[in-house]
């Protein structure tokens, strides 16, 4: 039990719950963070999540973290858990004021574990409502792909509904693009052709997002990787979204357009789940 901590953290490897004030992370949002799903007490798709930790303190051109490190923080953390949410944040570290890097920085590592969201399971097998956010995002193509910190424009599209039926928020890019949603990745599936937008110029490059890629080939569909309007959107015969926690999530209405939840999605949900049974008997040998 972690005292004055309402969730189990640890910050460094030492069971905490402050940072300085002086961390860039929390001055700057200089940093990462990764979103896994803990199923049967063991992190889903770690070697995904940590290649793209890595990528992502390769570009800030924050020092590499130690995987095995964070592993076995990790493992400590989720002792006697079977099933919850574990978030890892990397900043840079502590610096000073001013926006120039520390000439040696040293990384501030944070793991939390989350319980496990009540999303009831009719979201994967009826589908989800979304709407179309007002907030859209920006070009920057440095930082497109890699989960940083700064999340303003999310947090500003989450903002803009409160009705409980509506489960995510699609955003798009100043031109119009169709992008992602606030929390998950977008395809859709027309003609047996899986498309989901290309994430060149903004947009987190999921891991969900990449593996369902990979399925998609293995089950001889069509993947292809473009803009997206939103005539293509309407014209799709499934749509569906993905996150490293929710999986996949068949969209079935967007405000009075509705889509029905098709055999591509749930054959990709069924592979997904199949994948993740693989991964436990691998464990269990």
């Amino acid at each position: 039990m972690i005292a004055n901590s309402i969730i189990p953290v640890l910050i460094n490897g030492t069971p905490e719950d402050r940072v300085s004030s002086l961390d860039r992370g929390l001055m700057y949002g200089d940093g990462l963070f990764e979103t896994l799903a803990v199923m049967d007490g063991e992190p889903v798709f770690w070697s995904r999540h940590m290649t793209r930790l890595q990528a992502g303190c390769e570009r800030l051109g924050i020092p590499s973290v130690d995987a095995d490190r964070l592993a076995d923080e990790a493992r400590g953390l989720l002792q006697d858990t079977d099933r919850c949410v574990l978030k890892i944040i990397v900043t840079r570290g502590t610096g000073g004021r001013g926006y120039r890097t520390p000439p040696n920085p040293q990384p501030t590592r944070i793991i939390q574990r989350h319980p496990w969201p009540d999303y009831p399971a009719c979201y994967d097998e009826q589908g989800v409502n979304v709407r179309l956010c007002e907030q859209r995002l920006g070009f920057n193509p440095l930082l497109a792909g890699i989960k940083h910190l700064n999340r303003l424009e999310q947090v500003l599209a989450r903002q803009e509904w409160t009705d409980p039926d509506i489960m995510e928020g699609l955003m798009a890019d100043s031109k119009g693009n169709l992008i992602e949603g606030t929390m998950s990745n977008l395809f859709v599936v027309q003609d047996q052709v899986l498309t989901t937008p290309d994430l060149g110029r903004c947009g987190v490059t999921g891991v969900i997002r990449a593996v369902v890629m990979e399925l998609a080939g293995e089950l001889a569909l069509q993947v292809a990787v473009r803009d997206l309007g939103m005539t293509a959107l309407l014209e799709a015969d499934e749509v569906f979204l993905t996150n490293s926690v929710i999986g996949i999530w068949p969209v079935v209405r967007l405000g009075e357009h509705t889509w029905q939840k098709g055999g591509t999605t749930q054959q990709l949900q069924q592979r997904l789940v199949d994948l993740h049974q693989e991964g436990k008997r691998r464990q269990q040998r």
